[in-house]
């Protein structure tokens, strides 16, 4: 649907001026594409216009696990066609940030949820290398983690939980990952195919508390159907 309409539907409380940018694939297609399996357009050349006029970015999923400098080159023109103020992109692998940093220097880099960064230490080393980090659903709840954190403007954390809450692996990430590269979508795996757990559905967190905490940037997922989980 278009984005005004998606806006509508899904996110209609939240005011635009709030809303940095959407998550999604664009008419590009790449290899390096991450985080969910890459299944067409989501985001199409009138969406972006209309984001663009709105002072709505674009945040492109390049959060495949592996990347090699071949890729790299044939993905150039797609970061070159997105490459302006605003627009962010979420990596999982370090190389990878460290070539677009080097190329596309208006990119704003943010450290992929993918990336497990759990501790001090993996914010520290994250920090040298992007902009912003996505921590874990589960930060939000270890709230020790939360107040030991230093520089909290450049954390992005969930304003909401879907199924990786829970996960005892997240094994679909890598699957993701191999499917997208090789556009096999049978590669694709899930951890509760494998193990029991608990699905507690869509998780709201209590945004207010968070915000007095010093973070101030959140990741919003739409909630999908069955509300077991979101994109």
């Amino acid at each position: 649907m278009p984005i005004q309409m998606f806006m509508r539907r899904h996110f209609a409380d939240i005011p635009v001026a709030q809303i940095d940018s959407f998550f999604g694939f664009t008419t590009d297609r790449s290899t390096l594409y991450g985080g969910r399996i890459y299944g067409g357009t989501e985001l199409s050349a009138y969406d972006l216009k209309s984001m663009y006029e709105m002072g709505i970015g674009l945040r492109l999923p390049l959060t495949n696990h592996d990347a090699s400098p071949e890729e790299y080159a044939a993905n150039v023109p797609m970061l070159e066609k997105h490459h302006r103020p605003g627009n962010s992109i979420i990596v999982t692998n370090d190389n990878l940030a460290r070539w677009i940093r080097r190329d596309f220097p208006g990119y704003r880099l943010e450290a992929s949820v993918i990336k497990n960064i759990d501790s001090l230490a993996k914010i520290e080393k994250a920090a040298g290398i992007y902009d912003s980090i996505i921590l874990p659903m589960s930060a939000n709840e270890d709230e020790a983690f939360l107040a030991s954190i230093g520089d909290k403007a450049r954390i992005t954390l969930f304003a909401n939980a879907g199924c990786a809450l829970t996960c005892p692996s997240k094994i679909c990430y890598p699957s993701i990952s191999k499917a997208n590269k090789t556009g096999d979508k049978s590669l694709f795996r899930c951890s509760q195919q494998l193990k029991y757990r608990e699905l507690l559905g869509m998780q709201d967190f209590d945004l207010d508390h968070l915000e007095s905490l010093g973070f101030h940037r959140f990741k919003l997922l739409r909630a999908r159907d069955g509300n077991i989980t979101g994109a």
